[in-house]
């Protein structure tokens, strides 16, 4: 199921001190090398292995940015990358704009995409398993989860709570000017994301101002339980990838601003805890739909979450999140409108249902 991990690069922390307002390009610690004319060069996973449209704009990160027509961009660490697809091309291709080495952005480029996990192997056991999945996954391939830097993830999803997209994206985009800057592609700005240290000299009355109501409290709550944690809070997030599933979200729910919920979204999208489900009222509608009809009716409480999780697991196995991963994509309107268009009509939820657009939460208008 998995091919070798490629050794991850060293992280690089900026430990610069910028002001709040407005953000100022902080003097580098690193030697960055920003390139010229871009060059692209194949990334070895092919369509079938990483879809760009059903894998970014689908709520696991809101700091990647369209930037093509099949083109997206982002930053890892110290690496500004581009990532696209075009008509013709088996493979997916890259582009650094930006970084500590070219080497060093390519192989964290293939950890943030889960790059050892054969999407292929995985989509053809849970077809064996579970006949509708093969007929989505036949039209919905390469979709995959992303492996981001657990800080940078348990940030944005404090963001995404109760909340819409666009008022997600403008508060990481806020959170994420507070870092180097790396670069500007298309009209969009990227920076490198802030360190701890960063984010500790930010006031719950500064990130009122700018917007973030509530959570202003968790993210400077959860900021400062990390920074007193023995041997530092971005060990203590990287510790949860070796920890069974329950221990991880155990121990994520003890920061400020952190359900259940929330805490399944960051252990799959960033801490290798591929098992992990998280269950909002869309999971839930699918989970009675197909898997737990005799619960059809019942209203979502959180004993009934463990019971979704379960039924997940037990059906799709020990990579039960990705494919939950998939079935929640599936329901996404661009997806639904895709699916509607091929001649087998695949079922659907009901039509009444409202579907939002992120992997973990409830958004509103």
């Amino acid at each position: 199921m998995k091919r070798p991990r490629p050794t991850s690069p060293p992280s690089i922390s900026s430990t610069v001190k910028p002001p709040l307002s407005p953000p100022v390009t902080p003097i580098l610690k690193q030697k960055l090398h920003r390139t010229g004319t871009p060059k692209w060069f194949p990334l070895k996973l092919t369509h079938t292995e990483l879809t760009l449209p059903l894998t970014f704009p689908t709520g696991q990160t809101f700091r990647w940015k369209k930037t093509g027509a099949i083109q997206y961009s982002g930053t890892i660490g110290p690496h500004l990358v581009s990532l696209r697809q075009r008509p013709g091309d088996d493979a997916v291709s890259y582009c650094v704009h930006c970084s500590t080495s070219p080497k060093s952005a390519e192989l964290a480029l293939l950890d943030f995409l889960n790059a050892e996990i054969s999407l292929a192997e995985l989509w053809s056991d849970f077809s064996k398993k579970d006949p509708r999945f093969g007929e989505l996954a036949r039209h919905l391939r390469g979709a995959r989860v992303l492996r981001q830097d657990p800080l940078e993830c348990l940030i944005q999803f404090l963001c995404s709570s109760n909340n819409n997209i666009a008022r997600i994206t403008k508060m990481v985009d806020f959170v994420s000017s507070l870092g180097l800057h790396l670069g500007d592609i298309d009209g969009f700005e990227f920076h490198q994301f802030p360190s701890l240290d960063r984010l500790s000299r930010v006031s719950e009355e500064e990130f009122r101002k700018a917007g973030f109501g509530y959570r202003a409290k968790y993210i400077t709550g959860t900021v400062n339980a990390l920074q007193a944690k023995p041997g530092g809070g971005n060990e203590w997030l990287l510790s949860l990838r070796k920890v069974e599933l329950q221990e991880a979200v155990a121990a994520l729910c003890t920061l400020p601003g952190v359900g259940p919920k929330v805490a399944a979204c960051i252990a799959l999208f960033s801490l290798d805890q591929h098992s992990a489900i998280p269950v909002d009222t869309h999971v839930w509608q699918i989970a009675t739909n197909y898997l737990l009809p005799d619960l059809a009716g019942a209203k979502l409480t959180p004993k009934l979450h463990g019971r979704v999780a379960e039924a997940f697991v037990s059906k799709y196995g020990e990579y039960a999140g990705w494919a939950q991963t998939l079935l929640f994509i599936a329901e996404l309107p661009a997806q639904k409108t895709l699916l509607q268009s091929f001649s087998q009509p695949i079922n659907k939820l009901d039509e009444s249902a409202e579907v939002n657009e992120t992997s973990c939460d409830t958004l509103k208008p």
